[in-house]
């Protein structure tokens, strides 16, 4: 067999990642034409059928999927052999594509990618918001940022910071004096987040020694983070909710601290990478912008909240 054009391969992948020969071309800055054309040969070359085309999509084929699974490592690893070579020039550069979950995105990566993207103009921002994990590699994601406690993985992570959770209700959900332990939460209406792994089973503690699990009275229950804090304050019920997302609207008075004596296990923030000798200029300048951030988070915060942090998270 002759050498393959690796041109041919990054069009077909692209292809396959946009599901589209029209939505590959325009992310490629090229005609549909060419990529097609170039599509063609590469399964003339190879003697099979790559992709499917219907009306309204193109599917790989069996064959498809393994040669793209392979295409995705190849590509990323030429992608970062280049930038490898270009190291010296310490200016980020090119496409940042990031995952992260839905309420940590749009609460804080969000505007921290605006600022990103006007001190490094040569680089732009892809910014993907989800409740779900995304596969890294698959979709060629340079960094995820994961909220909460990770998992055994072939990734590479480093701790960006930490977070509590707390226990709130809108005003008048809870009356007054009704709830001095945890276990008088039992027959409250609560407000389930589905994108946890538990999202009913609470273990609250005082001091080393005083802890309770609670099981909540679950109400609702809703899949998205931001969505579960509107219908908290909407007077849903009660939730459980990371700090960075509530604490201005109990400064608010929109949301009241239920049991502010007990605390809820906190959870760690991870810059997440794929696996790789070599982190680009735009990973580590985007990385040192949100350690920045979260450093100048914890001096705003009160002594007490730092103290409560750091005990939880030992």
């Amino acid at each position: 067999m002759e050498s393959i054009n690796l041109n041919r391969l990054a069009y077909f992948a692209a292809v396959v990642d946009a599901g589209s020969f029209t939505r590959a071309a325009d992310r490629l800055g090229i005609t549909k034409t060419v990529v097609s054309q170039q599509v063609a040969r590469l399964e003339r070359e190879l003697k099979t059928g790559l992709l499917v085309r219907t009306t309204r999509r193109v599917e790989p084929t069996e064959a498809g999927r393994l040669l793209h699974a392979r295409c995705v490592m190849i590509l990323h690893e030429a992608e970062a052999a280049v930038a490898e070579l270009a190291q010296t020039n310490a200016e980020p550069i090119g496409l940042l594509r990031i995952a992260a979950p839905n309420d940590y995105g749009s609460y804080r990566l969000a505007p921290l990618a605006a600022a990103f993207s006007k001190r490094f103009p040569a680089c732009r921002v892809d910014l993907m918001l989800a409740d779900t994990k995304i596969d890294l590699i698959a979709n060629q994601i340079d960094l995820s940022i994961r909220v909460g406690w990770l998992e055994d993985s072939n990734l590479q992570a480093k701790r960006i910071g930490s977070f509590r959770q707390l226990l709130v209700a809108a005003p008048g959900v809870v009356k007054k004096g009704a709830v001095a332990r945890p276990e008088d939460l039992a027959s409250l209406p609560f407000v389930a987040n589905a994108a946890l792994r538990e999202p009913l089973e609470w273990q609250f503690a005082k001091t080393d020694f005083e802890r309770q699990t609670v099981r909540m009275n679950q109400t609702l229950t809703i899949n998205t983070t931001p969505a579960v804090l509107a219908a908290t304050i909407a007077g849903a019920g009660l939730s459980v909710l990371p700090d960075f997302l509530v604490l201005n609207d109990i400064k608010a008075g929109r949301l009241i601290h239920i049991l502010p004596g007990w605390t809820l296990p906190a959870g760690g923030i991870h810059a997440v990478y794929p696996a790789s000798r070599f982190r680009p200029p735009k990973v580590m300048a985007f990385v040192a912008m949100l350690m920045e951030e979260h450093k100048r988070a914890a001096s705003r915060a009160p002594k007490s909240q730092e103290r409560s942090a750091a005990r939880l998270s030992r």
